[in-house]
């Protein structure tokens, strides 16, 4: 039975569960058992399905927005980060007045220089995405006594 319910919707192992029922040939204590464990795997295949996108595992941020006129992409292990960090530690959101809000897990991650650009007037020290990243992880990286060396991220 509980090989079927893999295969099977939601709907028609509940009809098959009743009809089984309707027949006398599973016990009352068996059924509540089954459907206990099939709302459990159920609750358990979802909240993977949700977990499962954690973005890539190497990215380059390069700037578009403000660009450099000498741009020096960064190379970011995403993955290596994720090892140690939460998600909350990078990434936030913004709520309906533009004001900074906590990372709600699941969000959809918007690029930084949605708001991180010279004409959204931000603090200077955050106003572009260079600014912000140079900011948050430089000060990330002196934080957990990580090298904050340019080559470090800025491969050459």
């Amino acid at each position: 039975m509980i090989f079927i319910k893999l295969y099977m919707s939601e709907e028609s192992f509940i009809c098959a569960v009743q009809f089984l029922i309707i027949r006398g040939k599973m016990m009352k204590k068996t059924v509540l058992y089954a459907a206990a464990f099939a709302l459990v795997m159920g609750l358990g295949f979802s909240v993977n399905a949700m977990a499962g996108d954690k973005g890539p595992a190497e990215m380059t941020l390069q700037a578009t927005v403000d660009a450099a006129a000498k741009p020096k992409p960064a190379m970011f292990p995403h993955a290596k980060h994720q090892e140690t960090l939460a998600c909350g530690e990078c990434h936030h959101g913004k709520d309906a007045a533009g004001k900074q809000v906590a990372y709600v897990e699941g969000q959809k991650n918007e690029k930084c220089e949605s708001c991180h650009n010279k004409a959204a007037g931000m603090d200077k020290k955050i106003a572009t995405f260079k600014d912000a990243a140079h900011t948050r992880c430089k000060g990330c990286h002196t934080e957990k006594k990580v090298s904050t060396k340019c080559d470090t991220c800025h491969k050459k």
